[in-house]
Parts: C-alpha cells; structure tokens; sequence
C-alpha cells in the first residue's frame, strides 16, 4: 500500500495559509469548511436533539407508569394532544415514532459519526483538511434542514409521524390512515431524504480522504482504529442508506399517485381502497436492508472511539491488533446479509429463514472477537479511571450484555415467541443504544480538550457516568423479563389487558429510574457547555497519546499543522515499551531515536529501519575483553 498521502503533497502555503486571512463570523462559526468546526456542529446539534429525544421517552414513560392518572400540566404543554391530562393514544404513538427516528438516525447516526469522523480523520490521518471541504460543509446543513424539518412536523394540525421509527406501510402508505399518516409522515419522509444526502455526502467525503489524504508513512496498517472504524462505517452507510431512498420513494408513489408497490385489499373507515397487487412485505426488505447495517453505522465508530479510549487509559498495546480490523471488515461484509432476522414472523419461507439466522449467529464471532479483545487489553493495564475510561468501559459492558440476547433473537424459533414484544426493545437499547451513547460520550469526555482547548470537570464526569450507567441497566434490563411474558411494545395501556397488570409496578419503577437518568444528564450538559468557555486550559497532550491529533498546537487553524506535516513512522498503540523512558511513543517518533525499546517485528516491511537498527547493534555489540598476557 502506497505510504504517500496527497496531505503532504499538499502546500504549506496553499493550507496553512486559511489561519492567516480574516473569516467573519458567518464564515467561521456557521458556514465553515473547516473540519473541526463541523465537528462541533454536528456534537452540538446532536446533543440538542438527544435532549428533545430524551423528553419524548419521559412523556410516554409516564403515560406507561400511570394510564389512568391525569397530569394537567401535560395539557399546558401538548395542548389538544393531551386534553384533560391525558396523552392522546395516536400522539403516544408519535411519540415512540420521533423518540425512535431521532435516536437512531440524528443521534446516533449523524452525531456520533458526523462529530467524530470530521473531527479525527484528517487530524489522525495528517490532512489538512477532508478532500471536498465544501461537501462537508454541505452535509452539515443537509442534516440541520433534516432535523428542522422533523421537528416542524410536531407542529403541523395532523400531528407527527405515528408509524413508529420503521414506517411499516400501510399506516406510513395510506394518508388518512391515522392522524400520524397524513402532514406528519410526509414531513418525515422529506426528512429523511434529507437526512440520507448528508450521510452520502459526508460518507464520500470520508471515504476519500481515508484513501487519498495520509501524510508519508501513514499506510493503512499504521492507522489507529478510530480511522479502520469510521472508514468502514461510511463504506456501509454509501451501500445502504439509498435503498431506504428507494423504499421512500415508492412510498410516496403510493401515497400520492395512487400505485399500490405495497398496498393491497384495503379497507379505510367503511371505504374499499383501489389498491390491489402490492405487498408491505417489500418495504420490510427495502427498510430492514439499510435497517441493519444501520445498527453497526451506529456501533463501528463507538467500537473504534472505545479502542483508541481503552489502548491509551490502560498504557498498554491494543490487543490484537489486525484480529481487531479484521473483525471490523467481517462485520462490514456479514452486515448486509442478516436483514431477514427481522421478518421472521412475516411467513418467510423457513429454509431462507435458517439461513437468515446462519448468517446472524456468524456476525455474533466478529463481535465476540472485539470483547476479547477489550479484556485482553484492560488485563493487567496500569488503568487510568478517567470519565472517557469509565463510559469506554461500560461500552463495553452494555456490548456484551446486549449482544448475548441478540443470539436469543437470532434463532427463528424464539423470535415468533419474542418478536415485537419488550424483550426487543431491552435488546436493541442495550447493544444499540446504551453502548452507542456510551461510546460517543467516552469519546466526547477523551477528545473535548482537542476541540475545545480545555479540560471538562472530571468530578461531574464520574457523577454523570455512575447515574446513566446505572439508570440504563435500571430502565432496560426489566424489560427482558416483561419481554419474556409476552408484554408487546408499543402498547398505549396495559390496563386493559389482566395478565399485564403485574407489570404495572415495574412500569413505574423503570419510569422513575428513566426520570433519575434524564435528570443526571443535566451535570453532562453543564460540564459540557461550561467548560467550552471556563474549564482549565488544556495542554498539547494531556492523555499522553500516540496518535497525530496530539501533535497540532492547541489554538485551531485551518490547516492543523503550522509547518510542514509529520511524518508517521510507527502504529498508533506504542504504550509501556519495554526499554524506553516514558510509557508512550508517538507515531512520529523515528526509530531511530528509540534503538533501546525497538522490537523485531517493529522492521518487518521497512528496510530503513532494518538497516538503522543493524548499524546500532553493531555498534553497541559488546566486545570480547583482550586475553590476559
């Protein structure tokens, strides 16, 4: 693989120059170009929408906890959709809808690949900048109009989207349907498609500068795991997210045009629709296609966040190493052939339903590799408890907790039992949700001194890292047992039903627990946003890393590096190397300089160094004392 990156052909004058002429306001905090900046518009703007997220969870939770209670303060502020205190049963499911589509696509998607992927692949890789700036910027506003425009339709007469976060057809096909279908669900649609050209936009982005934009000597087998996980994350997202604009597009065919792709022999208030033909069978292929990639969209970059997080708080290697990107490549390729785990109930044929389930236990190897590999490394490491180490570690933690009830999901014959009940809802917030969001705040704890040029306040890191970290095992882990009982999801009230109404105290358990959460989230918010402006200043490398990123001045430029670009000599994960002074050795350290702590297979490939290191050996050979005369 070819070590020469186009970042270092790249000028100094045409690059560094951007720090040295003056930008406006409008230039360099809204409409900029500038990688970094871009980075924190899309952290911020996802921890705002993470927030409205969040508030949507606490409304359906009380309605959960006490279905037959009044709150007429709900009234004051959802107006008609909550008259006499009650949450209106179609809002409720609106709802679920927006809490779900926000978490997954604007969150956990746009936030934590957006803020990540901007922020350290031209700082890991020794670029300048991405390769297409301006796209950049573009994927950006592309995702601000998506999130406007899904938040709007909370306001329009009709209500938002009601067919939950899968828009499965009809509810999401027929606009009189239910109040969600009509206004509400359109501007979801246009949302995101919206939404979907940010994610190719800046997947393209990303994808080329990983391949054309390495500074010398930065070969893809020197590239830290961030970069192996967000490069593979954009691969999947520009293979995946179109066929959802495919799936939208037929949608709207049938909404307004009168096809029926996947409307058939339907039957709305006492009239007999036209449709005929169709199959909502196909939207699930079209949806789930990109619906299960998506989950590793969501998971690769706090997976590699994690790596980088764990290597440089345990002062060792990362162990493995080559095992891990492998594992990431499997997961990349497998991603895309186990979207039928999700239909098993739909009367799929049971041979294609086997191998189906086949391809989803295979995926669970890759994914036990990594765990391995996260112990072998936290094994016997000189650990430093940081905020950024504690979330990395509860990452980890959920990835495991979570993952082992996806093997239950996986078999076909359980899930006819477990399908669409709470047991799903445990699982997926779990391994998807939990152990994103603690991946994205592991890396927002590690990097906020290189965004921002300051500390965050380490004492509220613990206290905001004990609350969530318990919260969610206290909000999720009940719902496997309500699962197992056959409680769906879903469900605006559970007091019609006998069987569930031993449910109704653990419903209001997990409602305060899911209150207590929230509320521990108001110490994160503080801490983020004062320290921007008050937190203590940060030094150049306050982690002691390896990795570029550390290497460039604490004040930002556009460009990165003042001078010329460094060169790379070495992998990202030199920790604790036995023989030299201090437990870490930067990527750009020569080795050369580092003759006493240098290793066999530290050569292999580099016929420079081989020579550098044969030269010291012989200087430094003892030699034979002189027989005595």
């Amino acid at each position: 693989m070819s070590t020469i990156g186009n970042a270092s052909i790249h000028s100094v004058d045409h690059h560094g120059g951007h720090g040295h002429h003056h930008e406006s306001f409008w230039t360099k905090y809204v409409f900029s170009q500038d990688h970094k900046m871009i980075a924190k518009q899309f952290l911020v703007t996802g921890i705002v929408m993470a927030v409205i997220a969040m508030l949507l969870s606490i409304l359906f939770r009380i309605q959960l906890a006490w279905p037959d209670k009044e709150f007429p303060i709900l009234e004051l502020f959802l107006g008609k959709w909550a008259e006499g205190g009650r949450i209106h049963p179609e809002f409720f499911l609106a709802l679920v809808t927006i809490h779900g589509t926000i978490m997954v696509f604007f969150v956990l998607t746009a936030g934590l690949s957006g803020t990540f992927a901007n922020l350290l692949i031209p700082y890991q890789l020794g670029a300048r900048d991405m390769a297409s700036p301006f796209m950049n910027m573009l994927s950006y506003w592309f995702f601000f109009a998506a999130c406007v425009v899904m938040i709007a339709s909370f306001f329009v007469e009709s209500g938002p989207a009601s067919a939950g976060w899968t828009i499965y057809p009809p509810l999401s096909a027929v606009p009189k349907a239910i109040s969600g279908s009509a206004a509400g669900m359109t501007l979801w649609l246009i949302s995101m498609t919206l939404f979907i050209v940010s994610q190719v936009l800046g997947g393209t982005n990303y994808i080329s500068t990983v391949l054309n934009m390495r500074t010398k000597g930065m070969d893809l087998w020197k590239m830290p795991l961030t970069i192996w996980a967000l490069f593979l994350t954009a691969i999947v997202g520009l293979l995946s997210f179109p066929v959802l604009v495919s799936a939208v597009v037929l949608l709207v065919f049938d909404r307004s045009f009168g096809t029926s792709f996947y409307l058939s022999d339907l039957v709305v208030q006492g009239q007999i629709l036209p449709n005929e033909g169709g199959s909502p069978i196909l939207f699930q292929h079209l949806f789930w296609f990109l619906g299960h990639p998506e989950v590793y969209i969501v998971l690769m970059p706090a997976l590699g966040l994690t790596s980088e997080v764990i290597s440089t708080n345990s002062r060792k290697p990362i162990f493995g190493y080559h095992a891990m990107v492998y594992s990431l490549i499997g997961i990349t390729v497998l991603s895309f052939i186990v979207w039928g785990h999700h239909m098993f109930v739909t009367g799929m044929n049971p041979f294609l339903g086997g191998v189906f389930m086949i391809t989803t236990l295979i995926i669970a190897v890759p994914s036990a590799v990594k765990v391995f590999n996260y112990l072998a490394t936290l094994w016997r490491g000189n650990i430093r408890f940081t905020p950024a180490m504690l979330f990395a570690i509860g990452m980890v933690s959920f990835f495991i907790s979570g993952g082992l009830t996806g093997i239950f999901l996986g078999n076909s014959a359980l899930d006819i039992n477990l399908h669409d009940t709470y047991f799903v809802v445990a699982h997926f917030h779990l391994v998807m949700g939990s152990a994103s969001i603690f991946g994205m705040l592991c890396g927002v704890y590690h990097w906020f001194p290189k965004m921002f040029g300051r500390m965050m306040n380490e004492k509220l890191g613990y206290l905001h890292f004990w609350v969530t970290f318990i919260g969610a095992y206290l909000v999720f882990f009940p719902m496997h047992f309500m699962g197992i009982d056959g409680v769906p999801r879903r469900y605006y009230s559970f007091t019609e039903f006998p069987f569930m109404d031993k449910w109704i105290s653990v419903n209001e358990f997990v409602t305060w627990a899911a209150i207590i959460a929230a509320l521990g989230q108001l110490a994160f918010i503080w801490n983020f946003f004062s320290s921007i402006w008050f937190g203590k200043r940060a030094t150049q490398n306050p982690w002691s890393s390896n990795t570029l990123e550390w290497t460039t001045p604490v004040e930002h430029f556009h460009g990165n590096w003042p001078g010329e670009i460094p060169t790379v000599y070495r992998w990202p994960y030199d920790y604790s190397k036995p023989g030299h002074h201090e437990d870490f050795i930067p990527q750009t350290v020569p080795f050369s300089e580092t003759m006493s702590s240098n290793l066999p297979h530290d050569f292999e490939g580099n016929q420079e160094a081989e020579r550098i290191q044969r030269e010291w050996e012989l200087a430094n050979k003892p030699q034979p004392e002189k027989e005595a005369e």
